[in-house]
């Protein structure tokens, strides 16, 4: 194991949220570093490749530094291009592909061990802990026999190597309604289900009409009120109103959304509490039951996920650093030594 450095922060995630966490800290004058099992902006970089933000530019900026764009909604690259922009302007410290393996320690000397993608080892040592690491990571899974074929997909990219194949989209939100549009677009046939009597209430107003038509049109099938019963290498099998149909396929996209780690968040002590495991947190400092840990982000939602997003979760940092020179300032007071 290589030698520990040590931190008065130390963000676990490094996407929007978190690079502001750690710009926040470093601007107090604090020694910070993020680390993420992937890379930079991991979900971001996961996204489409073709994807729109919904929202305007200006309100995925971070540390008050603007974020540039032609477009009234910018795209997938011109976000990944400026929080690549803004680490570089701060000089933040982020190690990229590295997995916490666990967490060790309490508030002012907590030991985070570390794992990189060649297996070696790590740990750092930090006074204070922010968890900002999203849930772009953990598909819902459908739990159904076939599932693991390697046509099963969870994440939506690019239509291209689809084309002229049978393809059955699951969901019934953005993600699920911009996918089998993209596709259809494409040359592919797509059917979708939802387990849902329509699209859901938060698809976007410019989206909706649209799908809504290419049913309506046959160019899109729609099964609404069904769910997908099992996988099979050359079809699948849907129970729906009408009773059971096996559909020919060649694809799956179940975009049925995601989770926050709920199990790293136990592991490291966090209280979780009600159905939708609300991680228990500070709502104006952001710490959590466990003192010295700071959750930002999507996180603080816990499995109402649609309540968090880059736009509220980028302030975030600010309202943990205030936390912190407050309380780093009082710690370091009490370490100094007492004139005899």
């Amino acid at each position: 194991m290589s030698v520990q450095e040590h931190f008065d922060v130390l963000v676990i995630g490094a996407g929007p949220t978190g690079l502001a966490c750690a710009l926040e800290a470093k601007r107090l004058g604090l020694r910070a570093v993020l680390i993420d099992k992937g890379c930079l902006c991991n979900s971001i970089y996961h996204y489409p490749a073709h994807m729109t933000f919904f929202t305007t530019p200006e309100l995925l900026e971070i540390g008050e530094v603007p974020f540039p764009s032609q477009n009234q909604k910018p795209n997938r690259n011109e976000a990944l291009e400026y929080y690549r922009k803004v680490a570089e302007r701060f000089a933040l410290d982020v190690r990229q592909y590295l997995h916490v393996d666990s967490v060790e320690g309490s508030d002012g000397d907590f030991s985070v061990h570390t794992t990189d993608r060649f297996g070696r080892q790590a740990s750092l040592q930090a006074r204070k802990l922010i968890v900002a690491t999203g849930y772009y990571d953990l598909p819902n899974y459908l739990h159904v026999p076939g599932e693991e074929l390697s046509k099963v997909m969870h994440y939506y990219d690019d239509p291209h190597p689809y084309f002229g194949m049978d393809v059955l989209v699951v969901g019934g939100k953005n993600s699920a309604a911009i996918a089998a549009l993209d596709l259809w677009r494409h040359g592919v046939r797509v059917t979708l289900v939802h387990r849902g009597p329509e699209m859901h209430q938060h698809v976007k107003y410019w989206i909706l009409p649209d799908f809504n038509n290419r049913v309506k049109n046959g160019e899109i099938t729609a099964w609404f009120n069904s769910e997908v019963v099992s996988i099979a290498p050359d079809s699948v099998t849907l129970r729906t109103p009408e009773g059971e149909r096996v559909l020919e396929n060649q694809f799956v996209f179940a975009l049925t959304g995601y989770h926050p780690d709920f199990s790293f968040l136990r592991s490291l002590g966090v209280e979780l509490e009600g159905p939708d495991q609300m991680p228990v947190c500070d709502p104006e400092t952001r710490e959590s039951n466990v003192a010295g840990i700071y959750l930002a982000g999507v996180i603080v939602a816990g499995a109402r996920t649609n309540e968090v997003f880059i736009e509220n979760g980028r302030f975030h940092g600010k309202e943990i650093a205030t936390d912190l020179a407050r309380k780093l300032e009082a710690e370091t007071r009490l370490l100094e030594p007492v004139a005899l």
